[in-house]
C-alpha cells in the first residue's frame, strides 16, 4: 500500500548563473529512477553584468533571469542554485566518530577557524560527514565550505526577486561532477578506474577537474574562454561585442570565418587543453587519461574535439548531461543536443532534487 502514496520531491529547478548566460534544467524521475527533463532554456548576460562571481549589474541579470523563467514555462517555485568554486573555501577534516550532531557542529567551526581567513560571523559555513577515515580508524572524514556571506545573499536575493524560494546552494564543480557521475556510470564497466578528464569552457576561464569514479584527482583553472572568440570577431570584422554575440549564436558570420577566426580559436584552445593535461601529470603520479569529455558553451565547436585528440593523443567527446533520459513534451531535441553541453552544472544542480 505504502507504494501507491509515494510522492516525489517538490519540484525545483538547477539554475545555473554564469558570467556569460542563465541556465535552467528542471527534472522528474519515475519510480525505476529513470530520469526525465522536462525543462531547459537558457538566458545569454551581457559581458560585465557578473564578473568573477560577482553581481555586478543585479537590476540587469534580474531581468533576463525573469526572462529566462518565462521561456522555460516551469512552474517550479524551489531553486537549487551554486556559487562558483573561486568563491568558496572547502576542506576535508579529520573528527572523531560518534559525535552528536551538536558536538558535531561545534568542531566543524572550531577546526573552520583554522581555514578561514576572515572571522566566522562573516560566512556562510555548511559541512557534510563523508564517511569513515580512510587513514584514522575510529574517526570520519568531514567536508567542510565556507563563502563570504553576502555572495551567497547575492543568489538567494536573485531567486527571491524571481519568485523563487532557494532550497540548496551547493559550488559549481560539486554541481557539474554530479551531473558527470550519471554520464561516466554508462561508459563501458561503469566507468570503473576511467580516468576521465572533464573540461568546461566558459566564457572568461575554463576548468579541468580530472575524476576517477567518485575521486577527484585534480583541479585547475585557466584564464581561457569563449568570451576569446567574441574578441576575434569584434578585432577581425569591426563588430560591437553584441554584434559578435548574436552573429555567433544565429550562425550568421562571413563566408572567411571558419579559416580567418574559428580554426586559430580551436586549435588555440586544443593547446590549452593539452597544457592543463601537461599540468597533471607533472603535478600527480598519472601519465594519461582514458577520456576528455567537453562541457560548457564552446564545447560544440566545429572540429575541436578533433583537434584536441590530435593535440593530446586521446579520445574526447562532448558531454550530454541528458544522456538516456527521456525528453518531456515541450523539449525540443535537436536545439537540446546543440546546446546539452551548457547545461552540465544546471542539471547536477536538478538532480539535488532527488539526493537525501
Amino acid at each position: 500500500m505504502a507504494s501507491l502514496f509515494d510522492r516525489q520531491p517538490a519540484p525545483l529547478v538547477g539554475l545555473d548563473v554564469s558570467a556569460s548566460s542563465i541556465k535552467l534544467v528542471e527534472l522528474s524521475r519515475d519510480r525505476a529512477g529513470r530520469f526525465t527533463l522536462d525543462r531547459c532554456a537558457i538566458e545569454p548576460l551581457e559581458r560585465g553584468w557578473i564578473n568573477e562571481g560577482n553581481f555586478e549589474k543585479f537590476d540587469e541579470v534580474v531581468d533576463a533571469a525573469r526572462r529566462l523563467i518565462k521561456k522555460s514555462g516551469t512552474k517550479a517555485k524551489n531553486v537549487a542554485m551554486a556559487l562558483p568554486a573561486s568563491l568558496v573555501i572547502s576542506k576535508k577534516i579529520i573528527l572523531p566518530g560518534g559525535l552528536g550532531e551538536r558536538e558535531l557542529e561545534a568542531q566543524v567551526e572550531l577546526e573552520a577557524n583554522q581555514y578561514i581567513p576572515f572571522s566566522l560571523d562573516e560566512v556562510s559555513l555548511d559541512f557534510c560527514v563523508i564517511g569513515p577515515s580512510p587513514s584514522s580508524a575510529g574517526d570520519v572524514e568531514v567536508m567542510i565550505a565556507a563563502s563570504r556571506k553576502e555572495k551567497v545573499e547575492d543568489r538567494q536575493g536573485l531567486a527571491e526577486a524571481i519568485g523563487l524560494t532557494p532550497m540548496v546552494m551547493d559550488v559549481e564543480t560539486y554541481a557539474s561532477r554530479l551531473a558527470a557521475a550519471r554520464v561516466l556510470e554508462q561508459l563501458p564497466s561503469g566507468g570503473a578506474n576511467a580516468v576521465v578528464a572533464l573540461f568546461e569552457i566558459g566564457g572568461l576561464s575554463s576548468t579541468l577537474q580530472v575524476l576517477r569514479e567518485d575521486e577527484l584527482l585534480y583541479e585547475r583553472d585557466q584564464v581561457f574562454g569563449g568570451a576569446q572568440l567574441t574578441q576575434l570577431l569584434m578585432r577581425q570584422y569591426g563588430f560591437t561585442a553584441e554584434e559578435a554575440e548574436a552573429k555567433k549564436r544565429a550562425g550568421e558570420l562571413p563566408e572567411d570565418y571558419a579559416q580567418v577566426v574559428l580554426d586559430p580559436f580551436v586549435q588555440n584552445l586544443a593547446q590549452e587543453v593539452e597544457r592543463a593535461l601537461k599540468f597533471f601529470f607533472t603535478s600527480t603520479p598519472h601519465n594519461r587519461v582514458d577520456l576528455i569529455l567537453l562541457a560548457g558553451g564552446s564545447a560544440g565547436l566545429h572540429g575541436l574535439t578533433e583537434a584536441i585528440t590530435d593535440a593530446t593523443s586521446f579520445p574526447c567527446q562532448m558531454i550530454n548531461p541528458f544522456d538516456g533520459m527521456e525528453l518531456g513534451r515541450g523539449v525540443r531535441e535537436q536545439k537540446v543536443l546543440r546546446e546539452a553541453p551548457s547545461y552540465l552544472t544546471a542539471c547536477g544542480l536538478a538532480m539535488r532534487r532527488f539526493l537525501p
